[in-house]
């Protein structure tokens, strides 16, 4: 039984679904130097299947390989070599932070963790593109990130900027990699930061996730806007995975970024948990009985320890204890109700074989459809599968096409 991995490409890297997509998701992102696919598939070819010690430790060796060859090089004084490795060794420890969720190794999780995030601010001292570090006001404390300037753009004025959320456990060298390298390269500015219960706020700091964005994305709009280089007009949205929910959420209360890009869309995040619980025990969930719930859980459970583990890790960031009262935190994480509310244009990336929420995307454009531009990819041009993972220049070119006619009538 896994919870968050299922497979039906052609195309194998591993055995293993979970495996293979993350395969995957390393070596998509190596067009922008987020991983090198050679070194990936030769590292991770011998893993057996269920054999999660040797996939962790296969990630941590190579993410470590890499920071040495990255820290050997910057010495050298060879900036932009040493900040290719860095890169990868950063998306490469932040595989192994997600492997931990399948062990039972506690003390690793912080170690492993920091050092990715290491690697990543080493890259950000080598790469050769501007960044100014964000610390952001919001209610519950503060949001840390990295407001980059684009180097295609470097005199212009009123600058134009993306702000990029991420998803419920990427690193930001995949953000990178998938969306702000590519942003930059087209003179758009890239923000890119982790919110409640993502990463360093999560690992570094307890934070828990929270359904109402807007209270996240308001201040970061207010924060760009009260800076004198940039067009208030033209500040745009770029959701990854269950970031798709957080920003269509954002947009239902707060109407001032020019446009939104969702892949996907995410109507309803707790679809991708249900999907792998009998129907049985919903309905028993939905009459009340959380103690049966709970019971009949920890029995399924106790067959699967790994699966349990993968549960409690990925349950973390919503703070709850138990099965009952996780997947009731998980179903607050809903815009059925407040899509209506969003006037803001959205370009809704709807992939083939979506394999977490599964028609979602359609659902959304559905319910906010004179706002919506539904953008389908299909498994016959390699753009298959949640996020497209091997196929993120094609996603890019169209969906940043789509992105400029939006700014581009977006009035000061």
């Amino acid at each position: 039984m896994s919870f968050f991995a299922h497979r039906d490409q052609t195309v194998q890297f591993a055995a293993q679904p979970d495996f293979d997509y993350e395969i995957r998701c390393v070596i998509g992102a190596a067009h922008e130097g987020a991983a090198v696919i050679g070194e990936v598939l030769a590292a991770t070819a011998s893993i057996r299947p269920h054999d999660h010690a040797g996939w962790y430790e296969a990630w941590r060796e190579l993410a470590e390989r890499s920071s040495r060859s990255a820290a050997k090089t910057q010495q050298e004084g060879q900036l932009a070599s040493a900040a290719d490795a860095y890169l990868r060794a950063s998306a490469y420890f932040g595989v192994a932070v997600n492997a931990l969720s399948a062990l039972d190794r506690p003390d690793d999780l912080l170690r492993t963790f920091r050092a990715q995030s290491a690697a990543w601010e080493a890259f950000l001292t080598c790469v050769d593109v501007e960044s100014e570090r964000a610390r952001i006001t919001i209610d519950s404390g503060e949001v840390t990130g990295w407001l980059f300037r684009s180097p295609a753009n470097a005199a212009a004025e009123n600058r134009h900027t993306l702000v990029v959320v991420n998803g419920s456990d990427g690193s930001l060298a995949s953000v990178w990699a998938s969306a702000a390298a590519p942003a930059l390269r087209r003179g758009l500015d890239v923000l890119v930061f982790d919110g409640p219960g993502q990463q360093s706020d999560l690992f570094e700091r307890g934070g828990r996730f929270r359904p109402d964005w807007e209270h996240v994305l308001t201040p970061i709009y207010d924060w760009l806007a009260a800076k004198e280089d940039r067009d208030p007009a033209r500040v745009a949205l770029l959701g990854i995975s269950q970031g798709g929910y957080w920003v269509a959420r954002a947009l239902a209360f707060e109407h001032r970024f020019a446009a939104a890009v969702l892949d996907p869309g995410v109507v309803d995040v707790a679809a991708s948990w249900e999907q792998h619980i009998p129907r049985s025990l919903l309905v028993a969930l939905e009459r009340g009985d959380d103690d049966r719930f709970d019971q009949e859980m920890a029995i399924g459970m106790k067959f699967s320890p790994t699966t349990a583990r993968t549960w409690s890790f990925r349950a973390r960031p919503y703070g709850t204890q138990g099965y009952a009262a996780t997947l009731r935190a998980v179903r607050q994480y809903s815009v059925a109700d407040v899509v209506p509310q969003i006037r803001t244009p959205m370009l809704i990336a709807s992939p083939e074989g979506e394999q977490f929420w599964p028609g979602q995307s359609e659902r959304l454009a559905e319910l906010a459809p004179t706002v919506s531009t539904l953008l389908p990819f299909t498994a016959s041009e390699g753009a298959g599968g949640h996020c497209e993972p091997l196929a993120r220049p094609l996603f890019a070119e169209r969906a940043f096409a789509w992105l400029d006619e939006q700014l581009a009538g977006s009035g000061s």
